[in-house]
């Protein structure tokens, strides 16, 4: 049965990689590019010396069209890409020649010259040896693989691979060209070196591309089949295609994207303005709540800096159209364009509400048996993604900075790169990166890689999670680390669950450089400041704490999330006051759990669990004059929360996971502003732990751990509470929100700054 969707013949492009079909000049790769992913009737054979595992990693690039077939291990893999599993019967036939690869690599241990190659192989041993050696030996090395069953095919004077008798680049194809039912004269062969002087000898049209090896121009010169191009690479097969007139590649040109003129496009998930319908028109008004990270980044357009925010919007058909860009604010941000892409409700509950949360964000912390998959809900997710790409592209100028954020944009780098190879492009991860052996449970984990590694800048809040992908990027890609740092001072490195001595701050795959950076992101002490100073916030205080009277007072601010640990605190607190019972009627713990939206769905049980255990706490030791649990299951006035934060004697933080926690900077930033001595009581496993030195650290999965440090910072002597306070307060006021956003884009673009110049620019001063 044909393996072929359309049995109409279409031109087989059979071109090796190295040299050829990844070389040529960047207009040239573009059209050719362009010709085999748009043409239907042009075909893919990717025709190379890499191992099975050597070519992933270009499978993965965005940039590069997907082959239809692999044939790999210089002949000895022959592959279908659209599940990679072997063609049969091809592959089978090829096995029952092969001896075994222990067997080849014992009887070539006579010749202690060989040196095997340390690169993924199948079917093949790779050796290397040189050239004055190898001259001694081939008469004998061929003698051996001849007795054996094997052949021994040469490159470059140096290198040997022992395969299967009759086993080359060019029987394999012809094998796939018969298997396909394929025209051998609709087939074009390219490539560069001796190696892929076989496919020539097949009778198919060929072209060896300019700047081939000398050895196979000469070997190649009386095939009147081979043309010998001028143009290198990619150029050189489309002269070729010309040529033996196979196909018209000017009816199929490239797509022009004309840039824009924004030199800076933040591409974030909010609008910077909330829209509202006013009288049937769409009105713009500043964020009621902003979440401090949206004023930051808009300060980057504050001089005037030609700049867009593309974000999404609803497209409601009962709600006035939406304009594709508008003007944030003409007068304090001139040159900010908002660029809107338009999603429908469904669109929104599913890209964002849905299946971020159901598939990617229990992977993301580590709660993977809770990760649900669904591929109708990615197709959409990754249509989504483009839009975005196309938006961004659309927008900046040549040469801009495109800076994305968070994991709702995974796929906007493969799409934007290859729209756009021009632009710099920076992403920004807020949440945690999870380990490699649980990223690994996503199905799409290749493609979501492969989409990052298009990127030119890749940053993470602390140095454990950049380092988690890097050994994604490591388990998946063949890839080189051409730089490390050291994590030390600015982060711990050994005295918490996140820590690490040092990370990866380069990497090399396939040519191209992804640099890596650990940036936290900071509180905007600003604001706070601000807001402390109101007269509102001062009443609110002083009422706060007339209300608790002379009890100590423990704060906990969460969302309504299972990774947030809220029941585990209940019971660890509900645990401390069974164990210490002369701190009831002592302490009062505060709890806040902002709702998560209607739409997730997912959190309704464990809202219920918590409402539960706060009943039952409650019922079982509450007294006339005193409630353990103080509990509020919805969203705080930013200044509410700062009174709060004012008020509290301790700030328990126990998140089971967390990619940082601005609730414990926002409270440290308080207290030192109002001259407090409150304690942070920190779980190790979140990003935070790891920069804020001072923190009572806790293990959140400990039950005895979580009473016995918030017993500890109830106890703690005002001296102690002071100079732990003093420290995460220093540490808070240096890195602020303002300077993280400085300190990741100048690392996003390159720029040395002083004490960040070299590698240590990557990790957060």
């Amino acid at each position: 049965m044909s393996l072929l969707k359309h049995p109409e013949q279409p031109l087989l492009l059979a071109t090796d990689l190295d040299g050829t079909f990844l070389a040529g000049d960047p207009e040239a790769r573009k059209r050719l590019y362009h010709l085999v992913d748009a043409h239907p009737d042009v075909k893919l054979a990717w025709v190379t010396g890499r191992g099975r595992e050597a070519i992933l990693s270009l499978l993965a690039d965005p940039g590069l069209p997907t082959p239809d077939y692999v044939i790999c291990d210089v002949g000895a893999t022959v592959l279908r890409t659209a599940d990679m599993q072997p063609i049969q019967p091809l592959q089978s036939q090829i096995e029952a020649r092969w001896p075994g690869e222990h067997v080849v690599a014992d009887a070539m241990r006579r010749f202690p010259m060989l040196v095997r190659q340390e690169v993924p192989q199948e079917r093949r041993c790779s050796y290397y040896c040189h050239p004055e050696q190898l001259s001694t030996i081939q008469a004998e090395v061929e003698a051996v693989a001849a007795s054996l069953g094997c052949e021994v095919l040469y490159s470059a004077d140096r290198y040997l691979d022992i395969l299967p008798r009759d086993t080359r680049k060019g029987s394999t194809l012809t094998a796939l060209v018969d298997e396909l039912a394929l025209d051998p004269a609709r087939v074009l062969v390219a490539g560069d070196t001796l190696n892929d002087l076989s496919m020539y000898g097949e009778g198919f049209p060929g072209v060896c591309v300019g700047d081939s090896e000398p050895a196979l121009v000469a070997a190649t010169a009386g095939m009147d089949n081979v043309l010998h191009a001028d143009a290198p690479g990619c150029g050189g097969i489309l002269q070729a295609m010309a040529h033996f007139a196979l196909i018209d590649a000017d009816d199929y040109p490239p797509t022009l994207h004309p840039p824009g003129k924004a030199e800076l496009v933040m591409v974030y998930h909010r609008l910077p303005y909330e829209e509202h319908i006013v009288d049937g028109q769409r009105v713009r008004r500043p964020h009621s709540s902003p979440n401090g990270i949206i004023p930051s980044l808009l300060s980057f357009f504050g001089n005037g800096q030609p700049g867009s925010w593309v974000a999404w919007t609803v497209d409601d058909p009962k709600a006035p159209p939406v304009e594709a860009r508008a003007p944030v604010d003409a007068e304090r941000y001139p040159g900010l364009t908002a660029a809107h892409v338009p999603l429908t409700k469904h669109e929104v509950d599913v890209f964002y509400k849905r299946f971020s949360k159901e598939a990617f964000w229990p992977v993301i912390n580590s709660f993977w048996e809770r990760a649900r998959f669904n591929e109708d809900d990615w197709a959409l997710f990754k249509r989504v993604n483009r839009r975005f790409a196309e938006a961004a592209a659309a927008e900046a100028a040549p040469g801009a900075t495109v800076w994305l954020h968070d994991y709702n944009l995974w796929m906007v780098p493969s799409v934007l790169r290859e729209l756009r190879p021009d632009v710099k492009i920076a992403f920004f991860h807020h949440t945690q990166f999870p380990s490699a052996d649980i990223f690994a449970i996503l199905p799409w984990r290749r493609e979501i890689l492969g989409s990052l590694l298009a990127c030119d800048y890749v940053g993470f809040h602390i140095p454990r999670h950049a380092e988690n992908f890097t050994d994604a990027v490591r388990s998946t890609f063949p890839v080189e680390v051409t730089a490390r740092a050291s994590c030390a001072p600015r982060f711990l490195t050994f005295g918490c669950a996140v820590g690490v001595e040092d990370m990866a701050t380069e990497l090399r795959i396939d040519g191209r450089t992804v640099r890596i950076g650990a940036h936290p992101i900071g509180t905007d002490v600003g604001r706070i400041r601000a807001s402390l100073e109101t007269e509102q916030v001062a009443e609110d205080i002083a009422r706060i704490r007339d209300e608790i009277g002379r009890r100590k007072l423990v704060l906990s601010i969460e969302r309504l999330d299972y990774t947030k640990g809220i029941l585990q605190k209940l019971h660890a607190f509900e645990r401390l006051l069974d164990e210490s019972p002369e701190l009831q009627g002592e302490v009062t713990l505060v709890l806040v759990c902002v709702p998560a939206a209607k739409e997730m769905t997912i959190y309704r049980p464990l809202q219920q669990q918590i409402e539960q255990a706060v009943g039952r706490i409650n019922g079982r030791l509450s007294q006339l004059d005193w409630t353990p649990v103080r509990f509020f299951a919805r969203v705080l006035p930013f200044a509410d929360v700062v009174a709060h934060y004012a008020a509290a004697d301790v700030m328990w933080i126990t998140p089971l996971r967390d990619g940082l926690n601005l609730v414990a900077k926002e409270f440290v930033a308080v207290q030192g502003l109002d001259g407090g001595d409150g304690v942070l009581v920190l779980s190790e496993f979140a990003g935070a732990a790891a920069e804020l030195k001072g923190a009572v650290l806790t293990n959140p999965h400990d039950p005895a751990d979580l009473a016995r440090t918030l017993r500890q910072a109830l106890a703690m002597t005002p001296g102690e509470r002071e100079d732990r306070q003093r420290r995460l307060f220093d540490i808070v006021r240096h890195h602020d929100l303002s300077r993280w956003g400085r300190e990741f884009l100048a690392a996003a673009r390159g720029e040395e700054q002083g004490e960040n110049a070299g590698p240590q620019a990557a990790i957060a001063a």
